[in-house]
């Protein structure tokens, strides 16, 4: 918030004077902090065929509408990791606000892997790429990576969009400040 110019309420977070990896480096729980206070959307990200698996994800954005791409940011040690790269593909669902049980749900490293972590979901599979499309979502993409870049201890996988398609709800999941919540219903 400004007042005549300046800026109220600002609280400063410094990294601490060692900082990892070199002297610009943040400490990951600064970081964390300071990133806590944007909000997004949650996703489930998920994959078909061979390398069946779904995860929940917010590190997700579009990237050019002209080339109708998007991209997803997954860490190196999640399964999803290697079956995106396995599979060269991925599906995306957008959290309708009444799916906070299902974001947790893939978010949960204690459920079953592969078709088992699917058996109580209601779900289709994609016409283009055959990865599971969670049912009640606001909207769903499938997408072919064409390409990848390594950051840290991620994957930024880019890909472009095959097929998409938007469902009847009004209110997004959210997620802020280490918590979910309701979005706003759309104004038409």
């Amino acid at each position: 918030m400004t007042q005549g110019g300046q800026v109220s309420d600002l609280v400063t977070v410094r990294p601490p004077a060692a900082a990892p990896d070199g002297p610009h480096a943040m400490e990951p729980s600064t970081l964390r902090y300071v990133m806590s206070q944007f909000a997004t959307g949650v996703t489930v990200l998920t994959v078909g065929g061979e390398h069946l698996h779904g995860m929940t994800a917010n590190a997700f954005s579009s990237v050019s509408l002209a080339s109708s791409s998007v991209l997803c940011c997954v860490d190196h040690s999640a399964v999803m990791h290697d079956s995106i790269v396995a599979a060269g593909h991925f599906a995306v669902s957008i959290m309708e606000s009444g799916q906070e049980g299902l974001a947790r749900y893939f978010a949960d490293k204690k459920r079953p892997l592969g078709p088992a972590q699917f058996e109580e979901v209601a779900w289709a599979p994609g016409p283009r790429t055959g990865a599971p499309l969670l049912s009640g979502a606001l909207a769903w993409l499938e997408c072919e990576v064409t390409a990848s870049h390594v950051s840290g201890d991620h994957s930024i996988f880019i890909g472009t969009v095959l097929g998409s398609s938007r469902g009847p709800g009004s209110k997004g999941l959210l997620f802020f400040d280490g918590a979910f919540h309701e979005g706003a219903a759309r104004v038409r």
